[in-house]
């Protein structure tokens, strides 16, 4: 018999963080516990407020879910097998649960149990949420340990956020525009970007502009990648020609199996692949970050946001992550 037990957790921010979209000063995500057999795997659910998501809505799906689990050794099905559409973080919290109680039983890591080599794991990006100058100024200095920054923008002070970052630092950069740009805008801003030490630019674009984005690759000095427009493997056909990569969010796919099918797709497709996140605790981050061999970018840097983050899990050294050793996800409480 398998035991849930869920509860959220409030994480609050360093900074207000602003994206094109709007700002927030905490986040609230959801805790998701499963025991069986003396055993607990732990998952974490970042639900996403722009598809109508909310922490309430994920425990009912979750609690959905985890009553047609029957059997947890099933990890990389059980999950997709059982979810609630429109809830893919809950989708996500489960497939970790069941992820870390698959690791926890045969005591070794996820990242071995699944066949990944834990010593190529690449560097992540800090993020640089939109802001006044001196602002940003002050968060690229806190960002001091990283080789990579991303720069949110999408508004007219974009050009002002940039030239803060490069007044300070000559570290690569990658711009994430979340939608906040018109195809003209884009246009006007590409060159200039690459000039700037700009290595990508990811969804500058609307979700539902595809035949715009075509338009705007074709000319694009800089390799564009898809947020908003991917969630799940079957999005990736349809988006080769828009897009040169995708950044694949747990929160967004449903966990870590179709992460993974996710991934093996866009490589079909010659399309590079970002591995991303939403602002979660090192819960959500490390169950990532055991993926993050199989990728070319990583932006996992939500738990370093944050300045309660209730859990240990992955390290970052000199901008790398660093996974843990324990079995499962190998992750613990910070109380312990």
């Amino acid at each position: 018999m398998i035991r849930l037990r869920h509860f959220q957790q409030r994480l609050e921010l360093k900074h207000t963080f602003r994206l094109a979209r709007g700002a927030s000063d905490t986040r609230r995500s959801l805790v998701v516990e499963l025991e069986h057999e003396g055993l607990v795997g732990l998952g974490e659910a970042a639900p996403i407020a722009r598809y109508g998501q909310d922490c309430e809505s994920a425990a009912a799906a979750v609690e959905s879910m985890a009553e047609r689990l029957t059997e947890p050794s099933a990890y990389d099905t059980a999950a997709n097998e059982v979810a609630v559409p429109g809830e893919p973080a809950a989708e996500a919290a489960l497939d970790m649960a069941l992820c870390d109680l698959a690791g926890k039983r045969l005591g070794v890591p996820l990242y071995e149990l699944m066949g990944i080599d834990a010593r190529q794991t690449p560097v992540t990006s800090f993020t640089i949420g939109m802001d006044a100058p001196e602002i940003v100024a002050e968060k690229v200095e806190e960002a001091g340990e990283y080789e990579v920054l991303k720069v949110k923008m999408g508004s007219e002070e974009d050009r002002k956020i940039l030239e803060a970052v490069r007044a300070i630092t000559d570290r690569p950069v990658r711009v994430d525009a979340n939608e906040g740009w018109t195809l003209e805008g884009a246009r006007a801003r590409l060159e200039w970007l690459e000039s700037m030490g700009v290595e990508l630019v990811e969804q500058p674009l609307p979700a539902d502009q595809l035949e715009e984005m075509r338009e705007l690759r074709r000319m694009s000095p800089l390799p564009l990648f898809a947020d908003e427009s991917v969630h799940r493997a079957a999005d990736i056909p349809r988006l080769a020609g828009a897009f040169d990569g995708i950044n694949i969010k747990l929160m967004k796919c449903g966990g870590l199996a179709e992460a993974r099918r996710m991934i093996a797709v866009a490589r079909a497709h010659g399309m590079q692949v970002m591995l991303g996140c939403m602002v979660e605790s090192s819960l959500a981050i490390t169950a990532a970050a055991h993926l993050s061999p199989l990728v070319d970018h990583a932006d996992l840097d939500g738990n370093l946001l944050i300045t309660n983050d209730p859990f240990v899990g992955v390290n970052v050294e000199a901008g790398r992550l660093v996974l843990p050793e324990g079995p499962g996800l190998g992750v613990r409480s910070r109380e312990e």
